[in-house]
């Protein structure tokens, strides 16, 4: 016979996030409140662990929410999965130090290699993916590593999260599912 707490215990689930570099200053303003509606959700629903990869944008704007968030939910982790250490490189000051801040609050990091290379980017969206049970996306494009990494957490079953921000996004999203599908058909074979 099952115990009454173990039926209503939540499982603890691990979080990443993806999300474009660029985003138009429409969706930017409403991007903060839809990641806390969503956040708060899963955070009620047992997720413990958050990992972003660290770029400009939607993973800088996540990972701040994430921050923002123990205050409400001390429980919460966030993990920064790196590609490389001179990832900021060519990034303006303003965004350097953003994620100076970032990477000294998180909870812990990985730098997967020392310096930047082709497809050192696609590795870390595949480490993001690994080992999560829920994936929270900002996608508005069939293409680029936002695409790829929506694609890997299909592939593998992760629940997924599209953030819709614009009148027209539901059509968008439809249309980036059905692509990232479809992309995932032709890789089953």
């Amino acid at each position: 016979m099952m115990d009454k707490n173990q039926n209503n215990a939540k499982q603890e689930l691990t979080v990443c996030f993806t999300g474009h570099r660029q985003i138009a200053y429409g969706a930017a303003m409403k991007i903060p409140s839809l990641l806390d509606d969503v956040l708060t959700e899963l955070c009620e629903r047992g997720a413990t662990t958050f990992r972003a990869g660290g770029a400009i944008g939607f993973d800088t704007v996540a990972a701040l929410k994430v921050l923002e968030l123990k205050e409400r939910y001390p429980h919460i982790r966030l993990e920064l999965i790196l590609p490389c250490r001179n990832q900021t490189e060519y990034w303006e000051e303003t965004a350097v130090r953003t994620y100076q801040y970032i990477l000294n609050r998180a909870d812990s990091h990985l730098f997967l290699f020392d310096t930047y290379f082709d497809g050192c980017m696609l590795e870390r969206d595949r480490c993001l993916v690994e080992g999560s049970d829920v994936c929270v996306a900002f996608c508005k494009r069939s293409r680029g590593g936002t695409a790829y990494t929506m694609t890997q957490a299909l592939y593998k079953a992760i629940e997924n999260h599209m953030l819709s921000v614009m009148d027209d996004s539901a059509h968008d999203c439809e249309h980036v599912y059905r692509v990232l599908y479809n992309a995932l058909e032709i890789a089953r074979g």
